[in-house]
Parts: C-alpha cells; structure tokens; sequence
C-alpha cells in the first residue's frame, strides 16, 4: 500500500482528522505529542501563521524520532509554490481549503493524498476530475448533515469529511456519520484552547482520547 492509500485509509479508520495551528514551535510540539499520546496517527498542521514553515519541519524531525507510524500533513495550501515548500520538508499529504489544479497536479505527482476543501456540487465536480478520492465540505456549519445526505448519491465514488461546524458530542457526529461522511475534521473544538494556554497538555490528551473513542462509538452506531 502506497502512502496516498495509507493516509486516506487511516482517516477513514480514525474517522477523525484534527487539524492546528501555533505561532510557537514548542506549543506545536507539544500539542502534537497530546494527539499521538491520546491514539491520533493521522493529522494535519495548519499553513496559517508565519512560523507554519519552520514548525512544520521541527513537527516532521520530532515525528521521524518519536512516532514513526505518524501520518503528518499540511493544511491551508492554496498555491503550488506553497505545496511545493512543504513536500520538500517531507508532508504525508496536502489539504487545500480550495479546488486548485496546480496544487492537485504537484501532489498527485508524488503519488500523495490531496484534499481540496469543496462546497458546491461543481467544486466537488471539479476537485474529483482532477484526482481527489476524498473532499472536505468546508465550512461544513453553512450547510449541515443534510447537505452530505442531500449530494452524496450524485457523486458514489467520493468520499467526504466536512471541517467546521463539528463538534465533539454525541448527537452532532451521529449527524454528521449518518450523513454518510467518512470523517470528520476538528480544529479548536478537539484542540481545547484553555488546555493549552495553561500548558496543561496531559489534560488535552485525556480530552482528545474521550473525543476519539466517542467518534468511533458515532462512526459504528
């Protein structure tokens, strides 16, 4: 199994991508070793902020050292130069809040997982002509599980994970899996801010393990 297979796979499996971002590098490293503490193999590091470069690589040398079945991506990618930026640094995969061609064709290049973030049935159109298997519907909270249940027969082969607008409860993911998504994606709603403005990263861990085992209970129900 190549590594696009592999990252699509486990999201699929966690039925979870948490997403971050943190202008201090050491914040980052440790919000990281709270998600693989707490189970989390898949994950996405955010391009949203000055240092994301510099985080990014320190995120990938404590990754090969520590957790060598991590899977870490790169999120907030809307140009193919800044693609390019990443995949030098070693990005399992690539997460677009858009449909662009030039970001799809030097991801797909590398035989790499590529995300786009899609809202109308023509931007998933798009995203799927030019290689996506997995769409993210952002921001999910403007459309809701409806919308999911409502396209989703029009487009079989995809596989969708909306981003915003979930949140870590019951009655919310049950929504969203008997929607019919694949996967959900969780920024600050999994990433407690409190937790981690006190530095209190073993309580975020302990927060993040009870979201996952409740995203599976969701998943299965």
């Amino acid at each position: 199994m190549n590594k696009k297979e592999r990252v699509i796979q486990q999201i699929i499996q966690s039925g979870l991508l948490p997403l971050y971002y943190h202008e201090n590098k050491d914040v980052s490293i440790n919000i990281l070793r709270a998600l693989y503490q707490s189970g989390v193999r898949v994950l996405e590091y955010t391009n949203r902020g000055k240092n994301a470069l510099v985080n990014f690589k320190a995120l990938k040398t404590v990754a090969e050292k520590e957790m060598p079945d991590l899977l870490l991506g790169i999120g907030t990618i809307k140009t193919a130069e800044t693609a390019k930026e990443f995949l030098d640094l070693g990005t399992d995969f690539i997460v677009s809040p858009i449909v662009s061609p030039d970001v799809a064709k030097i991801v797909l290049e590398k035989n790499l997982a590529w995300i786009p973030g899609c809202l109308t049935p023509t931007e998933i159109h798009q995203a799927q002509t030019f290689g996506a298997t997995l769409v993210k519907i952002f921001p999910g909270n403007l459309v809701g599980p409806s919308y999911i249940q409502s396209i989703k027969d029009i487009f079989p082969e995809l596989l969708f994970m909306p981003t915003g607008g979930v949140e870590p409860e019951e009655q919310n993911l049950k929504a969203w899996f008997g929607a019919g998504v694949s996967a959900v994606g969780m920024g600050s709603k999994l990433l407690q801010t409190n937790l981690i403005e006190e530095g209190n990263f073993e309580a975020l861990s302990d927060y993040i393990t009870k979201a996952t085992i409740l995203i599976q209970s969701c998943k299965q129900s």
